[in-house]
């Protein structure tokens, strides 16, 4: 596998409980690629993330992750280098948890702090993350007391935390109002304009999601890729509308993609 591959999946194919989640997906991503995938409900973006996270296998197909391949190398292990931000892992941070402790936890890959022992080195990254992400004054705060854009960048810097080498996000914008959404959409623009930031791949239903600076796309439709590439050649109006089964009309202004319907 080349060096600069983050992600190589080879025709994967992924069955559960009978039904085909995703379908013939062969995606490379290089070290310097920020992804974006969009599609509609139950296309399968959840699920190629997992794998990207390498939280579940492929039923046949290969995927290789940061050059180790999934099944064949030690899970846990491949893990710690991932950064991964999603509804699931949210849903199990305690209210209770300073937030501060909210983001420390990653360093041991678990959720509320029970008797592990932090240096001080740890304790300088998770406030210096918190500061990044505009919750450097709100780190004594219990995690249950934060709104919900609040929520959201504890959770992608908890993902930092681990100085990862490949950056997955769930839908990170999904429940925020329109400010919190813009603030949030800046500060993921940020992040993937910086050369010294890991490999991204970010999920969401909503092309004005897309933070710019970000450089590939691809849309999933029934488990199957629609179309993938550079954005440009991806967010094309016949593209969005066969991804989403109606005649949308995209428009890009100022580094940000919009869609309405066509009809």
């Amino acid at each position: 596998m080349h060096p600069d591959l983050v992600i190589a999946a080879e025709q994967v194919n992924v069955i559960r409980s009978g039904k085909m989640l995703l379908q013939g997906i062969t995606w490379q991503v290089e070290l310097d690629e920020r992804w974006v995938i969009l599609g509609p409900n139950g296309a399968g973006k959840t699920t190629l993330l997992s794998l990207a996270a390498a939280r579940t296998h492929p039923t046949s197909g290969t995927v290789h992750v940061l050059g180790e391949k999934i099944g064949r190398t030690d899970m846990q292990e491949l893990r710690t280098r991932v950064g991964f931000s999603t509804s699931a892992l949210a849903e199990r941070i305690p209210g209770t948890e300073k937030v501060r402790d909210v983001v420390l936890t990653a360093s041991w890959s678990v959720v509320g702090r029970f008797r592990e022992a932090y240096d001080q080195l740890d304790t300088s990254r998770a406030d210096r993350l918190l500061s990044d992400w505009g919750m450097g004054s709100l780190a004594d705060r219990e995690y249950g007391t934060l709104s919900e854009g609040e929520r959201k960048r504890t959770q992608i810097a908890r993902a930092l935390m681990v100085d990862p080498e490949l950056l997955l996000l769930d839908e990170p914008a999904a429940g925020l109002d329109l400010g919190g959404r813009e603030d949030l959409v800046g500060r993921l623009s940020d992040l993937a304009l910086d050369p010294d930031a890991p490999a991204m791949v970010l999920v969401t239903h909503h092309v004005e999601e897309i933070p710019p600076g970000f450089t590939h796309g691809m849309l999933l439709r029934e488990g199957a890729i629609v179309s993938a590439g550079p954005l440009p050649q991806v967010m094309t109006s016949d593209n969005l509308s066969a991804t989403f089964g109606v005649k949308l009309r995209v428009s890009y202004e100022e580094g940000r993609y919009a869609a309405v319907s066509a009809r």
